[in-house]
């Protein structure tokens, strides 16, 4: 679909029709779902040259930075930043910063997720459910916990939001990563008495934990709960496994082999994938 859009794009010129902002950023957004970022380059210098006023255009200054930061040059996302909506407006715009806030955490600069953040709320400017989820994460890959607790925790108390799930989970593996297993499953035994179901990467962070500190009796009691809310769950079955095999306990990984048969069950066949050039 995104190789249509890019094709029917091209063409327009020849139709004698303009690209207007609404066919740059669909351009933009294609570039980022195919990766093609030398694509999407050309994009940039095209709507720089022919779009009046384009810096002030927040939609379309947050599909660049999205578009740079979802192909791993968060560098020219962050020069993008600072040059888009140069008025007042745009740098109060929420979907602006949350581009940003992305294209550091998906790039690993949790440093600067966070700092961001900081710069974000004494600018006024309110978080949204993606905001909190990024910045959290970012905690987590950092170690500061007290700062990722303080930063769920505003949530509800200063912007009178309901954490979702994600952000629960965001709050387990910042737990978990810090070796507070205990308050994570404690976390996790609240989340599931509100409704929440836990999620693979909330279970996995936790099980991972039990994993490095060898916490075999939470690492088996975590396991059981997650196979109680979903059973065909594979992914649970290996890391009980790994857990059992780090402490010789081989009888017990050969009565998980057999239950994952009964229930039909199996580990994916792992495989990669090479682009050969001429």
């Amino acid at each position: 679909m995104w190789s249509e859009g890019l094709k029917l794009a091209r063409n327009m010129p020849l139709l004698s029709l303009h690209h207007d902002h609404f066919t740059l950023s669909a351009m933009l957004r294609a570039s980022t779902g195919l990766s093609a970022v030398e694509l999407g380059r050309q994009v940039h210098g095209h709507l720089v040259r022919t779009v009046y006023d384009s810096e002030n255009d927040l939609f379309l200054q947050s599909s660049l930075i999205e578009m740079y930061g979802k192909c791993g040059l968060v560098e020219k996302a962050s020069q993008v930043f600072p040059l888009a909506g140069f008025g007042a407006e745009g740098k109060i715009d929420l979907v602006l910063w949350t581009s940003m806030l992305d294209a550091y955490g998906r790039n690993g600069c949790y440093g600067k997720v966070i700092e961001l953040y900081k710069e974000m709320l004494i600018k006024g400017i309110e978080p949204d459910e993606v905001a909190f989820v990024t910045v959290i994460a970012a905690c987590a890959r950092t170690g500061q916990v007290a700062l990722g607790i303080e930063f769920f925790e505003s949530i509800r108390n200063e912007y009178n939001v309901k954490p979702t799930q994600e952000h629960y989970s965001c709050l387990v593996d910042l737990l978990s990563r810090a070796g507070e297993l205990d308050r994570a499953w404690k976390l996790l035994n609240e989340m599931l008495q509100k409704g929440f179901s836990g999620t693979d990467s909330m279970w996995g962070a936790l099980l991972n934990a039990c994993l490095d500190s060898g916490n075999i009796e939470l690492g088996k009691l975590a396991a059981r709960r997650a196979l109680e809310w979903d059973p065909q769950n594979v992914g649970i079955y290996i890391l009980l496994s790994n857990l059992y095999a780090r402490f010789g306990m081989w009888d017990q990984i050969g009565s998980l082999r057999e239950l994952m048969k009964e229930r039909g069950l199996k580990k994916d066949t792992g495989c990669s994938w090479i682009e050969i050039t001429n």
